[in-house]
């Protein structure tokens, strides 16, 4: 009996005396749901009845109190939530399984699903549960054990949790399961304007960009991201690209390489286009620890620029170049000269990403653009001539597809199947 209430406190914390018993909804009950791989437990004691409406049920999970970290599997039926209340030693919650919410004392109830992560302060008031139309799990794990408390405050009345659950997230009934993953992955923090302004946009943007259009072809979700930033340059999308980015490092992309596609950007975009880009990346780096400068990835100097770039050039293009330089007029050579020592020598021989990679951003550049048909033809044939394959291209078209719109996806597929017919 001893181990059990020390693994309530869990999540229910000490009872303070000083709390009048207030009665549960009564409610018709079904069985227990498990939603997800810890077993559902045990309905709560009576004696916590009053500090719940609904039913919930308990699994302890640990059982060594001298590792001072008790963590229980809790089970939440439909509507079932438990009182305010705060812990004087903070508390982890961690969603496991359904859909539910958390909402803190004077904020917005956050919407919970399968791999959320919420941290309670020590002393913060707020409370937890199910969302009407679903059971839900979370795993809770109890802080600073030896000394945190539980203060149980009142219940969260039918009309607060109406009002914390329709806006914050249930409305999107038509939301995937397979959007809502991705969301979190790809956008940490989803358009939160878009999202309480125009719920039905966010709604029809989400399925198709983070669900639908992701289902085609075999690219891993590192490239997806690269090639995202890429574009997002490429439009001027600033507010895209921090969200980009932020999903961009949760998906492996490395603070080098993240830097080397800004790099990349400047000769097919221009600075005008990437230098704000420079400045949004250096702030989100900072904030993540991430110490600047970072390492050198130049492996030319003033006196092999032109020589290694027209190396590179000549491996991706071919014979075309020769003919592109002897066949450019006198007063344009310049440019030639450039297009080897600058474009090619200065940046896509460094370091920090392959030449594949570097194709591929390219061509997300260019179409992303937009009336740069003829270097998407190009670069077509040197994507191809470096590997990356028709099927390849076409799954960075539609992966940009959202972002860039359909004239410009149209183009560069049409670019695509003259280059490669069909």
């Amino acid at each position: 009996m001893t181990r059990l209430v020390f693994l309530l406190a869990t999540v229910i914390g000490l009872l303070p005396t000083s709390v009048q018993p207030i009665k549960a909804q009564t409610m018709e009950k079904e069985s227990p749901k498990q939603t997800s791989a810890f077993p559902v437990g045990d309905k709560l004691p009576e004696m916590f009845s009053p500090y719940f409406i609904g039913q919930a049920y308990l699994a302890p999970l640990t059982h060594r109190t001298e590792l001072n970290c008790p963590i229980s599997n809790v089970t939440f039926e439909p509507g079932c939530r438990n009182n305010w209340h705060s812990h004087t030693g903070g508390q982890i919650l961690i969603a496991v399984g359904g859909k539910g919410f958390y909402q803190a004392r004077g904020e917005k109830a956050r919407l919970l699903l399968p791999g959320d992560v919420v941290e309670i302060p020590a002393d913060v008031e707020h409370w937890h549960g199910a969302a009407p139309d679903s059971w839900f799990s979370h795993l809770a794990i109890e802080c600073n054990p030896k000394t945190n408390r539980n203060t149980w405050l009142e219940p969260v009345n039918d009309k607060q949790y109406a009002e914390a659950t329709s806006n914050s997230g249930t409305a999107f009934t038509h939301l995937s399961d397979t959007a809502r993953r991705n969301g979190k992955q790809v956008f940490p923090e989803q358009f939160t304007e878009i999202e309480s302004t125009d719920p039905e946009l966010y709604e029809i943007f989400s399925n198709f960009a983070l669900d639908e259009v992701q289902q085609y072809g075999n690219l891993d979700m590192k490239t997806r991201m690269m090639v995202t930033l890429a574009s997002n340059i490429a439009c001027q999308a600033e507010t895209l690209y921090r969200l980009s980015l932020e999903g961009a490092l949760r998906a492996g992309v490395s603070p080098i390489e993240i830097k080397e596609i800004l790099y990349q950007a400047v000769p097919y975009t221009g600075m005008a286009k990437t230098a704000d880009f420079i400045g949004i990346t250096n702030e989100i780096l900072r904030h993540h620890g991430v110490s600047l400068p970072l390492e050198k990835q130049s492996v030319t100097s003033p006196e092999t620029r032109f020589e290694k770039g027209l190396a590179l050039q000549k491996s991706l293009f071919g014979e075309r170049i020769d003919k592109m330089r002897t066949s450019a007029p006198e007063n344009q050579k310049h440019i030639q000269h450039y297009l080897s020592a600058n474009c090619f020598g200065d940046y896509q021989t460094r370091t920090g990403l392959d030449t594949r990679t570097r194709e591929l951003l390219t061509f997300s550049m260019l179409i992303s653009l937009g009336g740069c048909e003829s270097q998407v033809k190009g670069h077509i044939q040197g994507n191809v001539n470096i590997g990356n394959n028709k099927e390849t291209l076409l799954t960075v078209v539609t992966q940009l597809l959202p972002y860039i719109g359909y004239p410009r996806s149209l183009n560069a597929i049409a670019c695509l199947n003259e280059v490669i017919p069909e």
